[in-house]
């Protein structure tokens, strides 16, 4: 893993004191699973595009996204990104906190005036270069630049106008996906949130292959997937504890389930990910 991972990806239980950018190649430096895998966050996380396309999972629907797009993901809601080979960007890292105002729901934007585009760009590049100089007050400027940034979105969401009616599947999906994202480490089976939803799993499974891409119980896998290589690689929880926090049984469920999915026991994988220690 990359040096100052930790510094740009967050604990799951750790709170983001200040506001961080940098660009999408430095986040997912070593670790494409970082945005790829369907994760939910503790911050905000607001995702400036300058080239190449991809695909974005929000509110569950997944779509296309191209160059000059904002993708935005409040704390809390499932947010999936697939980036094409030429995708670049800048990431801010947003505090989810009463010092700003950002939207509550995820948010995609296309931009197509270039005015709106420069006042996007000129924002982060502001972050950035208080982030990289440490000048004096840097927390009032950088608090300053951020809720700008949430005056920018909210401004070219409401210039967008209202989005199309979601159809009655997106609703569906979206409506699992937020449940997801509340109770998804707690081991509850397939047909405990189909109950919740009052549908069947199976067409609870259909609906969001439609719309998302992916099965209801390939949502639940991806989110306990990118979770569990966090918790893996930035804390120093034993692997057991990691089991429970998760809402495996035992441990050793807890091992084949990341030999299924990532051919290596939890152990090896912590180990992998930090050449520095294993050396020390």
């Amino acid at each position: 893993m990359p040096a100052g991972f930790l510094e740009l990806h967050p604990a799951p239980h750790q709170s983001l004191p200040r506001p961080l950018v940098h660009t999408i190649a430095q986040h997912t430096a070593g670790a494409p699973w970082m945005l790829e895998l369907l994760h939910v966050r503790t911050h905000h996380l607001l995702i400036w595009t300058t080239r190449g396309q991809g695909r974005v999972l929000l509110n569950g629907v997944r779509r296309g996204f191209g160059t000059h797009n904002a993708i935005f993901a409040p704390a809390g809601k499932l947010v999936s990104i697939e980036l094409g080979l030429q995708v670049q960007g800048q990431i801010a890292l947003i505090p989810a906190d009463d010092r700003f105002s950002f939207p509550d729901r995820a948010q995609h934007l296309r931009l197509q005036d270039g005015t709106e585009q420069l006042e996007f760009i000129a924002i982060l590049e502001a972050l950035r270069r208080e982030l990289h100089e440490d000048r004096p007050f840097i927390e009032e400027a950088l608090n300053a630049h951020t809720q700008l940034l949430s005056v920018t979105l909210r401004r070219d969401l409401l210039a967008a106008g209202d989005p199309p009616a979601a159809k009655a599947a997106q609703k569906l999906a979206r409506a699992y996906g937020d449940l997801l994202s509340r109770h998804f480490t707690e081991g509850h089976s397939m047909a405990w949130f189909a109950d919740k939803l009052d549908v069947t799993p199976t067409h609870l499974s259909r609906v969001c292959k439609q719309s998302a891409g992916m099965t209801a119980a390939d949502m639940l896998s991806q989110l306990i997937q990118h979770r569990a290589r966090l918790l893996l690689i930035a804390t120093d929880r034993p692997m057991r504890i990691i089991a429970q926090d998760l809402g495996f049984g035992s441990a050793a469920y807890f091992t084949r389930f990341c030999q299924q999915h990532f051919g290596a026991p939890p152990s090896q994988i912590r180990k992998q990910a930090r050449p520095a220690k294993r050396s020390t």
